[in-house]
């Protein structure tokens, strides 16, 4: 009873017609591909004498996207699982952006390449497969009608496949149950062949790596993403302290002042008074500084090197600055990511060194080399007593994460005795704004 619901389950089961069907549509599908790319690629050639037919060849170099469209398609009466297409979306919206992409993807070239396989080798091999697995023993459980056609038995008989004398019906009906026996038999070969055929579609067409390159190529841009939020709310923020609680402390500074000039001198309400102004003051000076940290006003209006300037002013260690471009011009304007990134790593270097080295002076150089596609290279050198772990605060971690999201590295190099020097190295083109004068 067993056997017997396993001879049912492979015989009517959807795996062996499945394979039939992909098999014999990749036949057809193959076929069609093979004839019709001679004909384009014939007309192409000719057409390419008078110049009307070179636009034609390179269509042709697109033929694989979609072909291989249809095959990930294909590959699903087999696998269930779906076949991700390994191309990326344009950016930008329009055929030319699309065209661009699609010429610099590998995935472009691999398509085409598994089109000229598949219309030269796979669809033949297909339907040698599927020949050798269900026509012959298709030929052999058609015997008996074979036989009938023939006038039956007394009229010479029939020679199923080329392979016997067939004269009886009844040595017919046992050609025919061979027939069957050998069908599904072969239905394990042929199953195995096609789940192979898929296999090697779904390698070619959608492999793992572009599904994780995919993955994290939308990590980096959501990365990016936030940065850029990031930025724009720390400006958001840094505006509204800056014209709305700065301007109501001076206001109240101001008007503490007056009071203070109507008090009665050396009275009690006179020196409530100028402790109030002077607390007031005290606020109003940790508020700039506080937004200064936030968001200099400096970077936005200046750029990186009058921040880097500022920062130096207001460092505790003597520091010494050099700007420039790899032929001695100033730094020019950079986009505001990359300014903002290198300026808090510069801070962040200049505050470590005032609080851990002992250093007694530091030297930061800043250069952008390469004119508009070029890098952007910062070190912060003091001769401190060295020694960095960057494991032993987050700072220098966050520094690191932050620059990765513009494809930046941050290197530091601080042995025990120093000297300690922090590198960091951001790709980037001058932004066609120009740096303002200060």
């Amino acid at each position: 009873m067993a056997r017997g619901s396993v001879v049912v389950r492979l015989s009517k089961g959807a795996v062996p017609w499945r394979s039939v069907v992909y098999l014999l549509g990749g036949g057809i599908l193959g076929a069609g591909i093979l004839v019709l790319g001679l004909v384009l690629t014939t007309v192409g050639v000719l057409l390419s004498l008078v110049l009307i037919g070179i636009p034609l060849l390179g269509a042709l170099a697109f033929a694989g996207v979609p072909v291989a469209a249809l095959e990930r398609r294909r590959v699903l009466l087999l696998d269930p699982d779906p076949a991700p297409t390994p191309h990326r979306t344009p950016t930008t919206p329009g055929i030319p952006a699309w065209f661009r992409l699609r010429l610099k993807e590998q995935a472009t070239w691999r398509e085409l390449a598994y089109t000229v396989l598949f219309a030269l080798v796979l669809w033949p091999l297909d339907l040698l497969v599927l020949a050798c697995t269900t026509a012959f023993p298709g030929l052999l459980l058609a015997a008996p009608a074979h036989l009938a056609l023939t006038g039956g038995p007394g009229q010479g008989g029939v020679r199923p496949a080329k392979l016997w004398l067939v004269e009886s019906y009844p040595a017919a009906w046992g050609t025919a149950l061979l027939g069957l026996v050998l069908l599904i038999a072969l239905a394990y070969p042929l199953g195995a062949y096609a789940t192979a055929r898929a296999a090697f579609t779904r390698l070619l067409l959608a492999p793992r790596e572009a599904e994780a390159a995919d993955a994290l190529a939308e990590v980096t841009r959501s990365r990016a993403r936030l940065v850029d939020a990031f930025e724009a709310e720390r400006r958001r923020i840094e505006r509204d302290l800056h014209d709305g609680a700065q301007q109501r402390l001076v206001a109240l500074t101001m008007t503490l002042g007056l009071a203070r000039l109507d008090a009665p001198p050396g009275s009690p309400l006179a020196e409530q008074l100028a402790t109030a102004h002077d607390e007031a003051g005290r606020v109003l000076t940790e508020l700039r500084e506080l937004i200064r940290g936030i968001h200099p006003q400096v970077l936005a209006d200046y750029g990186l090197a009058a921040a880097i300037e500022d920062a130096a002013d207001r460092s505790a260690v003597p520091v010494e600055t050099v700007t420039k471009t790899d032929d001695g011009t100033p730094l020019p304007r950079l986009p505001e990511a990359v300014e903002s990134a290198a300026y808090f790593a510069v801070r962040e270097a200049l505050t470590n060194i005032g609080k851990h080295s002992g250093a007694t002076r530091a030297r930061i150089t800043a250069t952008h080399t390469g004119g508009v596609h070029g890098v952007l290279r910062i070190d912060v050198r003091d001769d401190g007593r060295g020694g960095v772990d960057p494991a032993r605060g987050t700072g220098l971690t966050g520094l690191a994460d932050r620059l990765a999201v513009l494809d930046g590295t941050l290197t530091v190099v601080g042995p025990p005795g120093g000297p300690t020097i922090l590198s960091v190295e951001i790709p980037c083109q001058a932004a066609e704004r120009p740096a303002a004068e200060a």
